[in-house]
């Protein structure tokens, strides 16, 4: 017998009177039907997109920029991927009209950038260097132009070499010398950009580059060191907050984008949630918990020992100042579940069958748009939450009818704003989220190995291709909904 197609049989089946019947009857009870759109979010959800100055701009020599500690590490050979740098990435530097076009089409109305501290300060403090602010000014006025908000990072991992010649992070001069550049850079445009973070991912800039040697500057210092460079990362923070608000021609809001290794209850009953508490205060000690509670957990200093970082009340007090919006970067998180130990929690780990994207890093649980923004507002009080950071690495396939059909992102996109809005249903404070990224890009140590982009980037010819998830994203910004 042969065996009738997919479609046939659906045909055949929505012909049958039974099923019309059923269909019928729905409609006379107001069931919601396959078209509708309940996963709505608020009237007024930012809807953004996200890049970092480094992994986009390029034009690495041009109009006064010095050099940072990415371009240092990256010509360092072996250091990233077959040797690639950011010396030319996405040439966003001359290319930015273009994709504010790319933006406008997509619908965004909020635009998360970074600022390269060395195209400010070549040196990182002195005389600022007028051509890199412009360069900024030129680019704020473009998004505005096109109703896009700016949403703008001071700091994303792109040390000025000057002040790592000095001892870098493990210098509280370097915290002095970031809040100087956070003042003048915020005088010269609050009056365009009304949303200012201060610094991206603690972790991602200390310990992978002063610990672990995996990032820029490359290093493994010491454990001791790399402890006292957390906490003066910590004290830029604080400090920059400050400069923010004094510098500001005009009200502004201030925060800062945090990667917070998440921590969700295994099973969703009250011991497994009071665990995930114990466990998300703890693991987020050396940065989240002491800028949210001005004192560095009992745990986390005594498992240090001799290592802790030297500080004082002042310090504490200056770190701590109050944040008007936090940003979070959410890729995953991780099971947690009640222990019988002095800590109360324990960590599950993450058995080999456990999905991931083409980063081995990106484990995927749609859940930790859901957990993450509900403890960090539970534990802290924090009133307003932005997803600073969403994506997914994959493999990417220019296919030769030019089009690049991406459906695992599309997946895992679906899944994790399914997850947001529930959290947002319920009362987690999110008001917006930014994909990372706009585009494909410099992926730091991966260099262009991995694509994180909704626009598919040719590095040889810089043309740039909307994959199949630019168009979904795309829907989902014009229904304001997840469909």
């Amino acid at each position: 017998m042969k065996r009738r197609s997919f479609l046939q049989s659906a045909a055949a089946l929505a012909a049958a009177p039974a099923l019309q019947s059923l269909l019928n009857s729905a409609a006379a009870q107001n069931l919601p039907s396959l078209s509708a759109a309940p996963n709505r979010f608020p009237n007024d959800f930012i809807w953004g997109t996200a890049t970092a100055a480094y992994q986009v701009e390029g034009a690495v020599h041009e109009d006064g920029r010095g050099p940072s500690v990415w371009d240092t590490f990256s010509h360092t050979p072996g250091k990233t991927f077959q040797g690639q740098t950011g010396d030319v990435a996405d040439d966003f530097y001359h290319l930015y009209p273009h994709d504010i076009e790319l933006m406008q089409r997509l619908g965004t109305k909020g635009f998360r950038f970074s600022i390269a501290w060395p195209r400010i300060f070549p040196d990182g403090t002195g005389t600022p260097n007028p051509k890199g602010i412009d360069f900024y000014k030129r680019l704020v006025d473009a998004l505005l132009a096109a109703n896009i908000e700016p949403f703008c990072t001071l700091f994303h991992w792109d040390l000025p070499q000057a002040l790592q010649d000095k001892g870098g992070w493990t210098s509280r001069a370097t915290a002095q010398a970031f809040a100087d550049y956070a003042h003048y850079t915020v005088s010269q445009l609050s009056d365009r950009i009304s949303h200012w973070m201060t610094i991206n991912e603690f972790g991602s800039f200390i310990d992978a580059g002063y610990g672990e040697g995996v990032s820029a500057p490359g290093l493994r210092l010491p454990r001791a060191q790399v402890m006292q460079a957390r906490h003066n990362a910590v004290l830029a923070h604080g400090l920059a907050v400050q400069a923010i608000r004094a510098a500001a021609t005009r009200p502004v809001e201030v925060g800062l984008a945090q990667d917070m290794p998440g921590a969700m209850p295994a099973i969703a009953d009250p011991a497994h949630i009071r665990a995930a508490e114990i466990a998300f205060r703890e693991i987020n000690a050396q940065y989240a918990t002491v800028i949210f509670e001005g004192r560095y957990t009992d745990r986390y200093l005594r498992t240090l020992g001799a290592d802790a970082p030297k500080f004082t009340p002042e310090e504490l007090k200056t770190i701590s100042t109050p944040l008007d919006f936090v940003g979070i970067n959410i890729y995953t998180t991780q099971e947690v579940v009640p222990a019988d130990t002095p800590d109360g929690f324990l960590m599950v780990p993450r058995p080999t069958t456990y999905p991931h994207a083409a980063s081995n890093w990106l484990f995927v649980n749609p859940q930790a748009l859901y957990w993450t923004p509900k403890l960090v507002s539970q534990l802290w009080g924090v009133k307003k939450i932005y997803i600073t950071e969403n994506g997914y690495s994959s493999a990417d396939v220019l296919r030769p009818d030019g089009r690049v059909l991406d459906s695992d992102r599309i997946l895992y996109l679906r899944n994790y704003l399914l997850q947001l809005q529930r959290g947002i249903a319920e009362g987690n404070p999110v008001a917006g989220y930014f994909l990372w990224s706009l585009l494909d890009n410099f992926e730091w140590s991966s260099g262009y190995s991995l694509r994180f982009g909704i626009t598919y980037v040719d590095y040889a010819t810089q043309k740039r291709t909307p994959k199949l998830s630019y168009d979904f994203y795309r829907n989902v910004i014009a229904t304001n909904s997840v469909v």
